[in-house]
């Protein structure tokens, strides 16, 4: 399962000119769902997210979780995530189909709300156009493949 995690002043999506999501502080996050993905992947996924230290403390310094900075979780689905772009029409044969990566990714949003958070989504498989102002920019790719312990 990959992330990619932004600070963000402010992020929405729309869905045929309707906003769907939106938030003022916070992550957005472009959520992309492997084929061999399980629950497991979901729930470390989702602890990384909701635990990222990337907001400023009184000193200025990144050590701030989510929660604690008042921030909310804009959550989209991005199957082109898994893009195998060698060459120059990517193919997407990694990323998981609808019937194991939509449980997976509602799952993912269950964890965070479990931990507290407001979370908006985008719709899994719409055509959505995504909006943000990225804070910093801080961005943090969150990958499964590379996780330790």
């Amino acid at each position: 399962m990959r992330a990619v995690v932004t600070r963000v002043k402010e992020a929405s999506v729309e869905i045929d000119g309707a906003t769907v999501g939106a938030i003022e502080k916070g992550f957005l996050v472009l959520l992309g769902i492997h084929v061999e993905d399980t629950e497991e992947q979901a729930n470390w996924i989702a602890d990384r997210i909701c635990g990222l230290r990337v907001f400023e403390d009184e000193e200025g310094k990144m050590n701030v979780g989510p929660l604690d900075a008042g921030a909310s979780l804009l959550i989209v689905s991005q199957f082109t995530l898994y893009a195998d772009a060698s060459s120059r029409r990517p193919g997407f044969t990694k990323a998981a189909r609808p019937d194991t990566a939509i449980p997976l990714y509602e799952h993912v949003i269950a964890e965070c709300k479990k931990r507290g958070f407001q979370v908006e989504t985008g719709e899994f498989g719409a055509d959505m156009q995504v909006a943000s102002i990225n804070d910093g920019p801080v961005t943090i790719l969150l990958d499964t493949d590379h996780k330790k312990g």
